[in-house]
């Protein structure tokens, strides 16, 4: 397997992120640099590197996790996180096509503590400029050069449908309200867990890997998006704004069917029954409506039972990646990054 120097200390997680994001913003703004003026203006606003007229601004831009997943994945392989550049560019140019997508198909108005692109620039033009960049992150793969750019980006297509897919019923859910728990947490592994388990996959094939490690560090990654997801739900709910950079109990206003709020729904108690009579209601829910919605759900269990859910998919995701015989520094620190990705103060 390749090789790379290393030091022996391993790094935390917020170190990682930091490192990571050094070595992939110069390459994400040069591949984004190359879209039509129109969709790369949209796509530098989206990234918090600009305002709407492109001005410089130093906007949030997210923790890149994806892309620290990739790096650290080729790592544990015993490649070079340099290798695998090219797939974490891509890795992040898709995750933002969906967070550009999802904003228009939720309505969200904010993200990242500022408003969403669509709500800035239209619809039409949002839509646009996030099939610009998942254009955009196979032509990183295809200009590479690298010998497994091919399998790669095949790799990336079947996660790309799985969060369709995952989107789709995402969507169909809000019409329906006979949704199960298990059909609910089929559609997380789409939206959550099959880019997170592209993003390893990605990173240990880029790094050199063998296919029993790729596969494991794959299991690895799809089960923390879950994790991360269910993470995800609770901070929808309980999050602090300040943190999460959406209202307080916005899932709940949208009246979303995520992990926990199914789980109370359909847990066959008054509390549930309760709830349901809420999020069923025609009107538009108010304040105190919103505030007795998350007693409701923490009263029904949804909360405790997507907390131990959570804590379950981080238990099997470490197996996975302990079965993956990865280079101890890497082991440990995507274990850190597995951690603080399902911390719930993130």
């Amino acid at each position: 397997m390749p090789t790379t120097e290393v030091t022996s200390q391993a790094r935390s997680a917020r170190e990682v992120l930091a490192q990571s994001r050094n070595l992939l913003d110069p390459a994400l703004r040069a591949a984004v640099d190359t879209l039509p003026d129109s969709m790369r203006l949209i796509a530098g606003y989206h990234f918090g590197w600009w305002d709407e007229h492109g001005r410089p601004v130093g906007a949030d831009s997210g923790k890149a996790i994806r892309p620290a997943l990739v790096f650290t994945a080729a790592e544990a392989v015993g490649g070079a996180p340099r290798a695998a550049l090219p797939a974490a560019v891509a890795m992040e140019l898709v995750h933002n096509f969906t967070l550009l997508h999802d904003d228009v198909m939720d309505g969200d108005r904010t993200r990242r503590h500022r408003p969403t692109a669509w709500s800035v620039f239209g619809l039409g033009q949002a839509i646009l400029a996030g099939d610009a960049l998942l254009t955009l992150a196979y032509d990183v793969l295809a200009a590479s050069g690298h010998g497994d750019a091919l399998r790669g980006a095949r790799v990336m297509s079947t996660a790309v449908l799985a969060v369709q897919d995952g989107q789709a019923a995402d969507l169909a859910f809000e019409r329906r309200a006979d949704v199960g728990l298990a059909e609910c947490v089929r559609m997380a592994e789409g939206k959550t867990g099959a880019l997170l388990g592209c993003s390893t996959a990605m990173g240990a094939m880029f790094g050199g890997g063998d296919p029993a490690q790729i596969d494991h560090l794959r299991g690895f990654g799809e089960r923390l998006g879950l994790a991360f997801q269910l993470v995800d739900d609770l901070l929808g709910i309980w999050g602090d704004p300040s943190v999460t950079g959406k209202p307080v109990y916005s899932d709940l206003d949208s009246r979303k069917k995520s992990l926990p709020v199914v789980a109370a729904l359909v847990s066959d108690t008054a509390a549930g029954r309760d709830l349901a009579a809420i999020y069923h209601r025609a009107a538009s829910l108010s304040a105190a409506d919103l505030v007795r919605a998350a007693e409701l759900v923490d009263r029904a269990g949804g909360r405790a039972w997507s907390q131990t859910q959570a804590d379950d998919l981080l238990d099997q995701a470490l197996h996975h990646l302990h079965a993956a015989a990865p280079a101890p520094r890497a082991a440990t620190e995507l274990a850190a990054l597995a951690r603080l990705a399902t911390r719930r103060d993130h």
